[in-house]
């Protein structure tokens, strides 16, 4: 019986340098998700809420997370809305070698570009790929484009290598704009990475404080739409999340840790409730 084969050999590359010029802190974010496969149900989509809860971690305001189709049109409207409206966003989708593969091209359009291949993509792409090469060498031309179409860039474009043993990107445009593949294992590799470093994040972080209660939301809502009132100048957000025959879970949002948890000793008291979250 012959022995199995050993595994490659590890290739590793260097990352994108990190700016060392201080920019301004991002504030706000969107996430724009592409493919006909959400909207028809064939997918489910958690890069948005992995995204969500890393801006939450960090001190990033989410206001928007929006799926649409593979549609160049549409893609086209919403980056460019999306890009003039928030400080960091993202896409997810639509970045691989079929037909309905069609996010580059329509971000090159969405900001007057044209395409480009990347050499150094294309380098790297090769070299992950040496120890495939029996069906490399079977592909016909039209296989190899379709291949090399992934690193086919809007020209103008920064390609940022986030992660040392990937060859995929962060492809961004106008300096906020950033293209992620819709593969959860892949997204969540290159998201993390590219806020932890590449990001300049806010010195503040949200403190959350949960309660849980099993009295009914009806009789809870009259204190917390007082509280609300009360607190709302400070920055704090409540809300509250019934489980159905279960009770309510009350939420406290802020970046002050100790006035929220000095809240959340009110809110125990008035609505008979526990704490279940201390911190997140």
């Amino acid at each position: 019986m012959p022995s199995p084969s050993p595994p490659p050999p590890t290739i590793t590359f260097p990352r994108s340098p990190v700016p060392s010029i201080p920019a301004r802190p991002v504030q706000t974010a969107a996430a724009l998700m592409i493919g006909d496969e959400i909207l028809n149900g064939k997918t489910q989509d958690t890069n948005s809420h992995h995204f969500a809860l890393r801006c939450f971690e960090l001190g990033i305001e989410l206001k928007r997370i929006e799926v649409i189709p593979d549609d160049e049109a549409e893609i086209v409207e919403a980056a460019r809305r999306l890009t003039a409206d928030f400080d960091f966003v993202i896409t997810s989708g639509g970045i691989g070698p079929t037909h309905d593969d069609i996010t580059y091209p329509s971000l090159a359009r969405a900001f007057n570009q044209d395409l480009a291949m990347n050499d150094e993509v294309l380098s790297r792409m090769a070299q992950k790929s040496m120890y495939r090469k029996e069906w490399l060498e079977q592909q016909t031309d039209e296989q190899r484009t379709a291949r090399e179409r992934m690193a086919l860039f809007p020209s103008q474009a920064e390609v940022l290598f986030v992660t040392d043993d990937l060859w995929v990107p962060v492809v961004r445009l106008e300096g906020k704009l950033c293209v992620l593949p819709g593969v959860p294992s892949l997204f969540r590799r290159l998201l993390d990475n590219l806020m932890e470093s590449y990001i300049p994040l806010p010195a503040e972080r949200p403190f959350r404080h949960m309660v849980f209660t099993t009295l009914p939301e009806s009789s809870i809502a009259p204190f917390l739409t007082e509280l609300q009132r009360r607190v709302k100048g400070e920055g704090v957000r409540i809300g509250s999340y019934p489980s159905f025959q279960k009770g309510v879970t009350v939420s406290l949002i802020g970046n002050n840790e100790a006035r929220v948890r000095e809240l959340g000793e009110e809110v125990c008291k008035e609505i008979h409730g526990t704490v279940v979250v201390k911190d997140a």
